[in-house]
């Protein structure tokens, strides 16, 4: 294997992972501070990876789909949150979903200030600009990856987190029959990501973060690099 492809793979895997511990660790944030503890209990506010990783979801699956050439999805082990233990159930669910995505964002933002901090920086010799290339390129590809996992995350379709943002407009039969759909999000989802574009040739993600994903990568990357 090419060592830069390798490389490459390894800073794609490293932005995913921390973009995806953060993720989940703002979730098990939020609810502890609506008032549930459970995540916070089970070591979920933390940024080790091994506390977020799902062997099949954060490493099997992934490498699967880069096998295949299709697009990438990855998931981490769900948060554990108790509706009943949040002061105002219906709201704070919609406050701990959104969590996570803003979290994504927040940290695209982070990289993007070292990314222009670390262009101001003098390059002392030539083994320093190497370092300096691959820190660069991982801020870049953080930057994208946490732009990704946000946007991805905020499609309104279970168990996805923008879902959530249905739950207080449903009651009886229509919040029973949302939470039903949650046990046929992964079958979705395929058909979502692999399917529609296989079959029918319609990218309806590709579409999607081609007016949010994209453009808000390209004006972050235009703020770093001057």
């Amino acid at each position: 294997m090419d060592v830069a492809y390798l490389i490459y793979l390894l800073i794609q895997a490293a932005a995913l992972i921390l973009g995806l511990c953060v993720h989940e660790s703002a979730h098990a944030l939020a609810a502890w501070a609506l008032g549930d503890k459970t995540a916070r209990s089970r070591g979920r506010v933390s940024l080790n990876p091994l506390a977020h990783i799902d062997p099949f979801g954060t490493v099997l699956l992934p490498l699967i789909m880069i096998v295949l050439g299709g697009p990438v999805f990855a998931f981490a082990k769900p948060v554990p949150v108790y509706l009943g233990n949040l002061k105002h159930p219906k709201r704070d669910e919609v406050l701990v979903a959104l969590a996570g995505p803003l979290s994504n964002i927040a940290l695209s933002c982070i990289a993007t200030a070292l990314l222009a901090a670390l262009g101001q920086m003098t390059i002392p010799s030539t083994e320093w600009f190497r370092v300096i290339y691959y820190v660069a390129d991982f801020l870049q590809v953080l930057m994208l990856v946490n732009l990704s996992l946000s946007f991805f995350n905020l499609i309104p379709l279970p168990p996805l987190d923008g879902s959530s943002i249905l739950v207080p407009f449903l009651k009886g039969e229509a919040l029973n029959t949302y939470y039903q759909i949650q046990r046929y999000a992964m079958p979705i989802l395929i058909i979502v990501l692999y399917l529609l574009p296989q079959i029918l040739h319609i990218d309806l993600v590709g579409l999607y973060f081609n007016v949010t994903v994209y453009p808000l990568f390209d004006l972050l990357q235009g703020l770093a690099l001057g």
